[in-house]
Order: structure tokens, then sequence, then C-alpha cells
């Protein structure tokens, strides 16, 4: 129920076939990438910023 959630797909879409399986494996595909992406983010931050405000 990610993509459902994150793309705000209604559920008479899911039902009715408007959305396939491999559209939701794609979707899916797309969230995992934008989390690892975001947690690289987050520890070359940690890693590299010093606080020099």
């Amino acid at each position: 129920m990610r993509p459902a959630k994150a793309f705000h797909l209604d559920m008479k879409d899911l039902k009715s076939g408007a959305i396939d399986l491999y559209d939701i494996a794609l979707m899916n595909d797309y969230l995992d990438m934008e989390a690892e992406n975001e947690a690289k983010i987050e520890r070359w931050r940690a890693e590299n910023e010093r606080g020099d405000d």
C-alpha cells in the first residue's frame, strides 16, 4: 500500500485494473530508490558538515 499512499491512488483504480502489478512494482522501486538516496545524502551530510555556522 506504500504506492497507494505516496501517490494518492484511489482504491477504485487498484480494483479496476487501471493500475496493474507492474505499475505498483515500478512505484515501489521508485520509493525504495528515493529512500536510499535520502539516506545517502544524510550520511554524506553527517560525515562532511562541520557546523561552521
